[in-house]
């Protein structure tokens, strides 16, 4: 369980224990020091550090796409690798005068590591390293889904956890997260080369796809203390509730599995202790009360005022869960096995 203390809360928490106040003043400086620069606050100058940091992600790869474009394939090379260079080397001037990963140095590394595919579509470019196919213009890498972009992607996520292995950040899970997003699109003409794939293939390959990035989100959940799995498990629930979504079910039982597929995921929301999994849970199950109501109930005034009563109920059980977290997580503890319990990440 995760609980969030002031340092006078832990002081007084030690006194009470008989534990003295040297030694607690210790334990809270060793916590800051472990997390020191990268637990997430929110606050106006982190907003400003994510914020500027996603405004040069986006301008160097969605909006400055068409600049890209006007370059020979080395000059993106050359370009690439001078921007990332700077980011880099500001980040390791700022490390080596705090003497630790503060927030700004993790987001220029991650601004570093966001200009990979466009480095790696440079070199392609200008050798013809496209051993799928050519893509196009560098522009379309974020409108269409094509194989050419698998090996940029493949590179963004080696590069990404390359850099995750030396700084530690959590926020470089997130550029590793939205490529494989991307990647579960731009397996399907991979896995089905014939120029006619369906669009039933391109929401299979989503549904496995996010399913084994969920299963390696939870694996890094259960190892690590600080919260890596945050991104993967929004990465991989997108391409898994997307794909499974957007599925034209022919039977009403596997319109009821896809419900009881949405219940499962909010209690494995439960179970991880993340929201995510609820928040698409409960959409999924919307989902499923919107299409009942459109089908079968459309003329039943009845029943459209109970969805009326439905929605509120499950606003105020919203505020409820709000309020009550501490001690629903503490039920949670006390109602789920011990044998159970080493499962539970947090």
């Amino acid at each position: 369980m995760t609980l969030k203390i002031k340092r006078s809360q832990l002081l007084n928490a030690a006194a009470e224990a008989g534990v003295a106040a040297e030694s607690a003043a210790a334990i809270w400086a060793n916590l800051e020091r472990g997390d020191a620069g990268t637990s997430a606050r929110l606050d106006a100058v982190h907003v400003l550090y994510y914020f500027g940091a996603l405004i040069s992600i986006l301008g160097m790869g969605l909006l400055g796409a068409s600049q890209w474009d006007s370059l020979s394939g080395l000059g993106i090379v050359g370009l690439g690798l001078a921007y990332a260079a700077v980011f880099v080397g500001v980040a390791e001037w700022l490390r080596a005068r705090v003497g630790r990963v503060t927030a700004p140095v993790g987001l220029l590394v991650t601004m570093a590591v966001s200009l990979t595919p466009v480095v790696v579509y440079g070199i392609q470019r200008e050798y013809g390293l496209w051993p799928f196919e050519d893509p196009g213009e560098y522009r379309d890498f974020d409108t269409w889904i094509r194989s050419g972009w698998f090996v940029m992607e493949l590179a963004t996520v080696a590069t990404a956890s390359l850099a995750l292995a030396i700084y530690r950040f959590p926020f470089l899970t997130a550029p590793i997260a939205f490529v494989l997003w991307y990647m579960s699109m731009d397996l399907t003409p991979i896995l089905y080369p014939e120029a006619d794939w369906a669009w039933d293939e391109r929401q299979l390959v989503s549904v496995w796809f996010g399913l084994a990035v969920l299963v390696l989100a939870y694996v890094v959940d259960l190892r690590f203390r600080r919260d890596f799995a945050f991104w993967l498990y929004l990465s991989g629930l997108l391409a898994f509730w997307g794909g499974l979504s957007s599925m034209d079910s022919g039977s009403e039982l596997a319109k009821f599995g896809y419900l009881i597929t949405n219940l499962g995921l909010i209690a494995a929301g439960v179970f991880l202790r993340r929201r995510t999994f609820m928040v698409f849970g409960a959409f999924g199950v919307i989902g499923y009360v919107g299409y009942l109501s459109y089908e079968h109930f459309e003329d039943q005034i009845l029943f459209t005022m109970a969805l009326g009563v439905i929605g509120i109920a499950i606003v105020a059980l919203g505020v409820l869960i709000s309020r009550n977290q501490q001690r629903l997580s503490l039920w949670a503890d006390r109602v789920i096995p011990v044998w159970l319990q080493r499962f539970r990440p947090g």
